[in-house]
Formats: structure tokens, sequence, C-alpha cells
């Protein structure tokens, strides 16, 4: 999964040249993570680049990002849980510390993560987790992925 979306995560999106695009959602585009150290990890991206912060947009379509963002979340719980006995709960963050774009990150937690990071904010894990080849996303992934996009279209007929 090389190329230049990386640099432009959103208008990839828009374009269909992210491979990490799981489903288009009300407000946004959902998308596994590009790390998956826990497995699930996904990221709800605003379809309006320009966007950088929650309270940029109008209050509908903020309403309607939220209700995505809840969506992608119930999404990666319920497939965690079908996939991983070992599966806790799921963390829901907006940080826009980084990137300059509004986005949502979707954390799986698992009871097999190591006791000093466990009950902590992921962003505490060691920085080598973030770039260590055996965690990025690949193939190996391919049910992980099916899994939360059938969620996500079982969760969008129901609402």
């Amino acid at each position: 999964m090389s190329g230049g979306w990386r640099r432009d995560r959103i208008g990839s999106a828009l374009r269909g040249e992210n491979p990490t695009v799981l489903r288009r959602l009300t407000a946004g585009f959902a998308v596994i993570g590009d790390v998956q150290f826990l497995p699930g990890y996904s990221v709800l991206l605003a379809d309006e680049p320009e966007v950088q912060r929650l309270s940029d947009l109008p209050r509908e379509k903020r309403l309607s990002f939220l209700s995505d963002m809840d969506q992608l979340g119930e999404a990666v719980e319920r497939a965690c849980r079908r996939l991983d006995s070992a599966f806790r709960r799921v963390n829901l963050e907006i940080l826009g510390n980084t990137d300059p774009f509004l986005h949502a990150h979707v954390w799986p937690r698992f009871a097999w993560e190591p006791a000093d990071v466990a009950g902590k904010p992921v962003w505490l894990y060691p920085r080598e987790r973030w770039s260590d080849e055996q965690f990025r996303l690949g193939p190996r992934h391919d049910v992980l992925r099916d899994a939360i996009s059938s969620e996500l279209d079982q969760l969008r007929t129901v609402t």
C-alpha cells in the first residue's frame, strides 16, 4: 500500500484512491488504520479536507459526523468482539494535534495488552509500535477489514 494517498487522505478518499477506505458514511469515510498493533484500529475522516475541527462544521453536519463516529465505533466493537475473545472495549477520540483535518480515532482495547499501557491512552504505547513492519496494515488484515465493513453495512440498514 504505497502511494501519495497518505499525503492527501481525504482527497484520495473522495477520488476513490485511498486503499484504507472501508465505507463512505454520511459525513465522512470509515478507514482502517495504517498500523494495527491494536487490531481493528480505525479512523473516521471528515469528507471536507479544509475542515480542521468539529466546530468548523455546520451543526447538522457536525451531528452527522458524530453519528458516523458512533457507527464506526460500534462496528469495530462488534467485529473485534467476534474475532478476539480478549476484546474489552472501544475508545473514541477526536484530537487533531498532528493532522490538520477533522478525524476521529476508534481504538479497540484488549485484555492481552501490556499492563503498563492497558489502562492508559494508546498514545503512551512505545513509538516503535507505530512504525514496526509487523504492525503495518496489509493483506493479513483482510478478514478484519471485511468484518468491520460488514458490521458497518448491517448498522446502516438498521438506522
